[in-house]
């Protein structure tokens, strides 16, 4: 793998800490701050709706410019936004902060994986995005639970003054590291936008979206049902997103290379499974060692999903897949967005802090059942174009 791909998941290690810390530090903000932990959970609601709104159009408007000048373009914008975030006296700026530093999130993680596709042959594209989303996993691995005790330890605030140097050496990184590419001619932002006339890339972004709301419906709210449920303390949170990040890292190395093989199949059997674990997760989630056991294969079957939807999408759009593939980490923060709000209600509405569990099951399988349809129309199409050809050699 090129070392371009080190500088993207330096960078994308600051985005995921700073997208994902939020959630180990609900408690201490909802405190702070005087508001519920479900409204506190509206902070990465509002971060997720950031990069929804932010990765189409920023991807749009830097259509004809290099792809690297939009990378560094885009980190520059992410600091400035945890910058916000780390002195924030207030809820509303603090929810300010994190919809800056979202802007940059969608637009990165979409140029990057078309930069990182580019950058290995055919036959290794799905795990050269892996490889970029690693620093994503790496992240929950130790950004996160070294940035959840931080937070804990000197307040939430250090939290976001660590990132923005993360975001800092990110920048670095892209500025050293990422190699300038060849412009690649997709018609400009007319181009981008034609590839939306496929529906394939609707029914690819919908199963992105719906998978994703499944696992955040549930992930959510980790916290308080690891701590109220299970019986954790609040300090044994931060191991237990150490074991979140391993599923992660790994789950996410395993999704590239499956796709790779064998895209939809992979996406099928990667869906059934988050649906199975998170319908398990509502019985596991009430004993300590079954919980944690849980949390580890929740993290490796909900990243796993990562590589095949993202290849998905760029495969659909292919000619003109920068613009599609940040409309995918759209998709990725809209599911966010959705099951966080899901979940947020169900315990709202007194179905307990497991609830949010058996909802992020409904959703994985609604997301498997939209990978069922599209498969069966890739088959159908194939089926009609070897007619087709039929047909024209024996005319010949």
């Amino acid at each position: 793998m090129p070392a371009a791909l080190l500088a993207l998941a330096i960078s994308a290690f600051g985005i995921g800490t700073t997208e994902f810390v939020i959630m180990g530090l609900l408690p201490e903000v909802a405190a702070d701050f005087g508001v519920t932990i479900p409204a506190a959970g509206l902070l990465i609601s509002g971060y997720a709706l950031g990069v929804v709104v932010g990765a189409p159009l920023l991807t749009a408007v830097g259509s004809r410019l290099p792809r690297k000048t939009i990378l560094v373009a885009l980190m520059g914008l992410f600091i400035a936004g945890n910058l916000v975030s780390a002195v924030a006296d207030s809820y509303g700026l603090l929810m300010v902060g994190r919809i800056v530093a979202a802007l940059s999130h969608g637009a990165f993680f979409g140029v990057g994986s078309v930069v990182a596709a580019n950058l290995v042959a055919p036959d290794r594209k799905a795990s050269a995005i892996a490889m970029m989303f690693t620093g994503l996993t790496v992240a929950n691995v130790l950004g996160v639970p070294m940035g959840t005790a931080l937070g804990q330890q000197l307040g939430w605030r250090s939290t976001f003054w660590a990132v923005t140097v993360l975001g800092v050496i990110g920048l670095v990184g892209v500025i050293t590291l990422v190699p300038r590419q060849p412009a690649q001619d997709t018609g400009g932002l007319r181009g981008e936008l034609a590839v939306f006339r496929n529906p394939q890339v609707w029914l690819a972004l919908a199963m992105t979206t719906l998978g994703f709301a499944g696992v955040f419906a549930s992930f959510t709210y980790i916290a308080p049902m690891m701590t109220e449920v299970a019986g954790f303390s609040s300090g044994a949170v931060t191991w237990l997103l150490v074991l979140f990040g391993a599923g992660l890292f790994a789950g996410n190395l395993l999704g590239g290379r499956a796709a790779d093989r064998s895209l939809m199949p992979s996406l099928y059997v990667i869906l059934a499974a988050l649906a199975a674990v998170l319908g398990l997760f509502v019985l596991t989630a009430h004993s300590p060692v079954p919980a944690a056991i849980t949390i580890v294969v929740f993290g490796a079957v909900g990243f796993a999903t990562v590589p095949p939807l993202q290849m998905r999408v760029m495969q659909k759009a292919e000619g003109a897949p920068a613009l599609a593939s940040a409309a995918n980490i759209a998709a990725f923060n809209l599911g966010n967005a959705i099951g966080a709000w899901l979940g947020g209600a169900a315990i709202e509405g007194g179905l307990g802090l497991t609830a949010p569990n058996w909802i992020g099951a409904v959703l994985a399988v609604a997301g498997l059942a939209v990978a069922l349809y599209s498969g069966a129309l890739d088959r159908r199409s194939t089926a009609a174009d070897l007619v087709e050809n039929k047909q024209g050699a024996i005319a010949r």
